[in-house]
């Protein structure tokens, strides 16, 4: 296993399997920033038309039998995180509150960071409720006093009544004298206003609930360094791998589809994945890629 885990060669390891199975075989500290999007619990089986990337996300016995799923691989992710290192769980109403009780127990409620809310206002509309237009990403610090963290700034300020300078520069008068803006814009909070993909946007591959480039590209260069590894063991089409790799991190990819890693080998450039002599299915990313 230790040469599979060589990524100062490699760009980044995919591998197609139980993603439990796959983390169970990684030295301890091997990832500096984990996304997970797990399926959502949804009890229903998601389609794309024209697509062969479905999944089942039925489950008999319920909320149970999915956070008995959930568990142990929450478990392995915190071990594989390194001291520095961060996880986002990705879900939505269904399970979040039920998660976020068991990442306090096996993180620490010390070191759970935020709640990221995903708001993204499309699809339908109820007339029983107010419409739900946003996912949750709950974030945790394997260590909150050493984690990476990176402010990120997006939007613009709001300026209305201000006094500007001879530059036309907007700033406010405090004590200390005047207090202009950042020039970047205004550090982000924890509600993400993202679009979501639309059926008809350039980035779209078929891949059931993928997730845009934005939305990943802001968690990556927030908690991880250009040289980390990014980890994503339910990588479906490879977006987190696919922004990772844009950033230059390295990276590691599993997900229990064939079909799924396939796409994501395709999306990536990368040869087809081939048999391991432990029946698992594993693909490798060199740096001349």
């Amino acid at each position: 296993m230790q040469q599979l885990l060589n990524l100062a060669a490699d760009c980044g390891r995919l591998y197609c399997g139980d993603n439990l199975d796959v983390m169970r075989r990684l030295p301890d500290g091997c990832c500096h920033l984990i996304y997970a999007d797990p399926p959502f619990c949804t009890g229903g089986v998601r389609r794309m038309p024209e697509s062969e990337h479905d999944f089942d996300d039925r489950w008999s016995g319920g909320v149970a039998e999915f956070l008995a799923f959930l568990d142990p691989r929450l478990r392995e992710m915190r071990r594989l995180l390194a001291p520095s290192g961060s996880l986002y769980l990705h879900l939505d109403w269904r399970t979040v509150h039920y998660a976020k009780c068991r990442l306090d127990e096996i993180f620490g409620a010390a070191h759970f960071l935020n709640e990221i809310v995903w708001t993204y206002r499309t699809g339908g509309t109820s007339q029983r409720w107010f419409a739900r237009k946003h996912d949750s990403l709950l974030l945790y610090a394997r260590d909150s006093q050493q984690h990476t963290f990176h402010v990120l700034r997006d939007g613009d300020f709001r300026t209305d009544g201000l006094k500007r300078d001879d530059r036309g520069r907007p700033y406010k008068n405090t004590r200390r004298g005047r207090l202009y803006f950042h020039g970047d814009g205004p550090a982000m909070t924890d509600v993400w206003d993202v679009p979501f993909l639309s059926t008809v946007s350039d980035e779209r591959n078929g891949y059931p609930s993928q997730k845009p480039e934005r939305l990943i590209e802001r968690v990556v260069r927030a908690s991880s360094n250009p040289g980390d590894v990014v980890a994503d063991f339910f990588c479906g089409s490879g977006t987190t791998l696919a922004v990772a790799h844009a950033l230059g991190r390295r990276w590691i990819g599993c997900d229990v589809s064939p079909g799924a890693i396939r796409l994501t080998a395709q999306r990536l450039g990368m040869a087809p994945p081939i048999d391991g002599e432990d029946g698992r299915t594993e693909a490798t990313s060199g740096e001349d890629r």
